[in-house]
């Protein structure tokens, strides 16, 4: 009876055990980075300038097609297969935008020596499997073999960008940011300091503060909503020369070297780094070696 309960005691050690190597074999997989940029290289592959021109690149696509494609280079994938770990990226990076699903993947596992191209369900009409192929083992590898991982990731980009720009897909939508603002906001942070600095005195002589304020803040609101053709920055750019102009009228410390409009509040919409716009996948691509 004894030697019973200790085997008993035994198969219920050994069930324990199996089912925590399970849990740790289903939680063993390589993190996904964050998505900070197109390019995120966690291998020191590239140098600065060379993740600079891709990333230019991608992004002047981005801009001219609407379609996402990122570069991820990571140590290796295992213990899962590069499909494994390419999907789980893309679910979490949700490349390409919602509805269309145009995003693309360009994955590679340097250790591994394994590279994949993973496909959003709305180019997988134009980059299809057979195409991905083609780009993977034609003109990445052969560069990857000879050791110019650049060359091979800068090409099976330009091979990308050439079948996702024949595929009819819906215009990118045009946003405005503060490097499409250009010379327009530059003149905006000009106007805003002459109106603060110089138009205020003048109209706090005559007005007083409140009302010298409030005609400041109108007129920022227009110039901003003439130069930037945005109603939103218009009343934002208000509401700043307004209290701007009255902290300075009410002797609160204000003074030239103080008053950097470009660093402040207008300023934060110029930065953001990139981010995926919700795009779906369901496996489509292909993978490969060198």
């Amino acid at each position: 009876m004894q030697a019973l309960g200790v085997r008993r005691f035994g198969w219920l050690v050994g069930f324990v055990l199996l089912c925590a190597a399970m849990l740790a074999a289903a939680d063993g997989g390589q993190a996904v980075p964050a998505l900070r940029a197109r390019v995120t290289d966690l291998t020191a592959t590239l140098s600065a300038d060379q993740r600079g021109r891709l990333e230019a690149k991608l992004a002047d696509f981005e801009r001219q097609k609407g379609s996402q494609i990122a570069v991820l280079i990571v140590p290796t994938v295992k213990p899962e297969t590069i499909a494994e770990y390419a999907l789980r990226v893309v679910e979490a990076w949700k490349l390409g935008r919602k509805g269309v699903d145009d995003g693309a993947l360009l994955l590679i596992a340097k250790e591994d020596r394994q590279l994949r191209i993973e496909v959003g369900y709305g180019l997988e009409g134009a980059l299809n499997d057979a195409t991905a192929k083609r780009i993977v083992s034609e003109t990445i590898a052969p560069r990857f073999k000879q050791g110019d991982f650049y060359a091979g990731i800068d090409a099976g980009i330009d091979s990308m960008i050439k079948v996702i720009g024949g595929e009819p897909l819906p215009p990118p939508r045009q946003s405005k940011r503060a490097s499409d603002f250009g010379g327009g906001f530059e003149t905006l942070i000009f106007i805003g300091f002459i109106l603060v600095f110089v138009v205020g005195g003048i109209l706090r002589a005559v007005f007083g503060h409140f009302l010298a304020a409030g005609i400041v803040g109108a007129v920022a609101a227009i110039a901003a909503a003439l130069l930037l053709s945005s109603l939103f920055f218009a009343i934002v750019v208000g509401i700043i020369a307004f209290i701007f102009s009255l902290t300075a009228g009410a002797g609160g410390g204000w003074h030239s070297g103080g008053s950097s409009w470009g660093g402040g509040s207008l300023g934060g919409f110029s930065g953001g780094g990139f981010s995926g716009g919700g795009g779906s996948f369901g496996g489509g691509g292909a993978s490969g070696s060198w």
